[in-house]
This record gives structure tokens, sequence and C-alpha cells, in this order.
């Protein structure tokens, strides 16, 4: 279930008093997998929806103070004790990157992957292996949301993806990846410099994962343009569409934006027809280029 609003705030005041920072000034910038707060312009909150997240946000923590200690830009975690535990919740609290969220050009975003992917997987942090949709066993999520038809298909496409995954014949090395790269999650600092964040999803793995998301928003949802798309490879070093998972992957990574988004369908009308528009299009192959960006 989502974070409210007015219970995720209260959390974030309360752990933003322990940790001694202002709370006159809170504004809520978005609600995604945890609702993200601009504090007093320099420092932001982010609130994960319950305490069974404490493991995530530890891991979080530990990227973050990793990435900053060999100078990798990326978002910096605040030095203080946390994870913080206030009202049931989990608070991480952050630098702020920029006074107003600016996203970093494509060139820029390819950098930092292509650098992330060069470094060595840390000996002192348990990241896990990139498991994108759960390990043979565990529970397919309910989605009761979305229309039954609609939530059976789904359910499907998630077993066919966790049995398929595996079996794809990635090419490039293993090693450490984001989890989530995708343009909008590296903005511009207030310097310029091209930051990395929202360090949930760190893992092992196979590093197309991080490369698929700007694939299929230019091949397939028309997101990004021909010369973006150019820079990115020309920068990275590497076309992940010419690779010959390339289509079965794409259609993972929809698999999982969609699911993401169907676990959401509740939150309001515009967020269930984007979901069931979706779906609608997995199950028919009719076009992406209609999705929204969420």
């Amino acid at each position: 279930m989502p974070v409210s609003d007015s219970r995720a705030r209260t959390a974030l005041i309360e752990a933003s008093g322990l940790a001694g920072l202002p709370t006159e000034l809170v504004e809520l910038v978005r609600v995604g997998s945890n609702s993200v707060y601009r504090i007093d312009s320099d420092f932001i909150g982010r609130v994960a929806p319950d305490l069974t997240f404490r493991a995530n946000a530890e891991r979080q923590v530990r990227v973050a103070r990793w990435l900053e200690r060999i100078g990798f830009p990326a978002t910096r975690a605040l030095p203080v004790e946390q994870p913080i535990e206030a009202s049931g919740r989990v608070v991480t609290l952050w630098g702020s990157v920029c006074r107003n969220d600016v996203y970093a050009p494509i060139g820029d975003v390819a950098r930092l992957i292509r650098d992330l992917h060069s470094l060595d997987v840390p000996s002192d942090i348990d990241l896990p292996a990139l498991r994108p949709f759960g390990a043979p066993g565990d529970q397919l999520p309910a989605l009761p949301d979305l229309s039954a038809v609609n939530s059976a298909f789904l359910r499907e496409r998630i077993e066919w993806a966790r049995e398929a995954f595996p079996l794809l014949p990635f090419t490039l090395p293993r090693g450490v990846i984001h989890g989530d790269a995708n343009v909008g999650n590296v903005l511009l600092g207030d310097d310029g410099q091209a930051v990395l964040i929202d360090l949930d999803s760190f893992a092992v793995g196979a590093r197309e994962w991080d490369l698929i998301q700007t694939a299929l928003f230019h091949d397939r949802l028309g997101w990004h343009t021909c010369e973006e798309y150019r820079t990115f490879v020309e920068v990275y070093g590497y076309d992940l569409t010419t690779w010959e998972g390339y289509s079965a992957l794409a259609d993972m990574r929809e698999i999982a934006m969609t699911t993401w988004l169907g676990r959401k369908a509740g939150e309001s009308a515009a967020t269930s027809e984007e979901a069931e528009k979706r779906i609608t299009a997995i199950r028919t192959g009719a076009s992406r280029r209609d999705w929204g960006a969420y």
C-alpha cells in the first residue's frame, strides 16, 4: 500500500528532529516506492512504507557511503546514524543534489552508468544478486486494483519472466549495477555535475539490465530521440539493441514497469487507466508510444 502523505510526513518530521534537521519547511516531491520530501531546500528525506524496508534502507546508506568514499558522483547520505525508525516507518536522510530537479543530458547518464559498471564489487556490502522478478517460489503480487483478466495475465507474464530471465544469453560481464538506471535517476547538481540518485535497487548481476530502459525508452516508447540514443551508445560503448536477447529483455522490462504501476493502480483513476492500457498493449502487441511516464 502507498504511504499516505500525512503519515509519511509525520514520520519524516520526527526523524528530521531526531537528526537535528529543521522541520519547518517540508515539501512532498513525489510518491513512488518511497515518499520523497525536500527539507528546507538543502536536504532530502525518503520514507519507506513500513519497517520491513529497513534492510533495504540500511543497504542504501552503505552503498552511498561507499560511493562517497571512492569519489563516485552519487547522492550522499547525511552523516548521521541512519536509517531512522519513526512512527512505524523507515526514514533515510540525504543531501539535496539541486534545488529544482533537472535531469542530466543523456551523455552524462551513459557516462555514469559506464563508470559504475567499471567498479569492483565492494567487499564490505552484501549486495543481492539481481532477481528483478523474484526467486522461484516467491509469492506473486496480488494486484487487486486491476481487472481480474489483466491481473491474471500480468501474473502469468511475471512467472514467465522469472523463469526466462536467468536463461538469457547475457554477454556483458556481471558486476555492480544500479538496478533502475535511466535518465530519471541522474540529476544535474547546482554545480552542473551529473549525480546518480535512488540507490534502492543496487545489486550484482547482468549489466544489460542497466541499459535496457534507455534502449526501450528510445526504441518502443519514443521517449528518447535517435540522436539521444546514438549519444548514449557512443558514450557507454555498447548498443544493447544489437544483442540477440534484446527483444526478450525489453519485454521483461515492460512487465517490471507495468507491475510497479499495477501495484499503485488503486491510488487514482489515471494510474489505473495507465496500468490497464499498458497491459492491453503488452497482450495485443499494440504501440507503446502512448504510454505515460511515471
